[in-house]
């Protein structure tokens, strides 16, 4: 890998195959993870010509602008890239209830995986 693109100051994102790039978001305040989702080039280019984060929905095949139907806005504080471009960490303020995952909870990662005999299972993280 080119130096330029982990030391340089040029803004290069390298898309996967399928165009995206994985996108952890945090709330500017406190640091909280509150999800992971990912960026096409235009979902990309909307977040930063507008301030709103926007997402592609690997699930549904489709552009998405964070909050228009949740009213969980994410207005970005600041946009990070990885050292080799090709994960982002964005940095947000969130709108409506404070929440991020659409199950209503604050963060998406609301679970912890706890060995369990043989196993393993999953205990739910108490609200702080």
């Amino acid at each position: 890998m080119s130096s330029d693109v982990e030391e340089g100051p040029e803004f290069a994102p390298r898309f996967s195959s399928d165009g995206l790039l994985t996108c952890v978001t945090v709330d500017a305040g406190d640091g909280v993870v509150l999800m992971v989702a990912h960026m096409n080039a235009e979902a990309l280019e909307k977040t930063l010509a507008s301030g709103v984060v926007h997402y592609w929905s690997r699930a549904r095949q489709s552009l998405w602008r964070k909050g228009d139907t949740s009213g969980q806005t994410q207005t970005l504080v600041e946009l990070r890239v990885d050292c080799d471009q090709d994960a982002l960490l964005a940095r947000v303020r969130v709108g409506g209830d404070g929440g991020a995952c659409h199950t209503g909870r604050r963060s998406c990662f609301y679970r912890r995986v706890e060995k369990d005999g043989e196993g393993s299972s999953l205990t739910e993280i108490p609200p702080s």
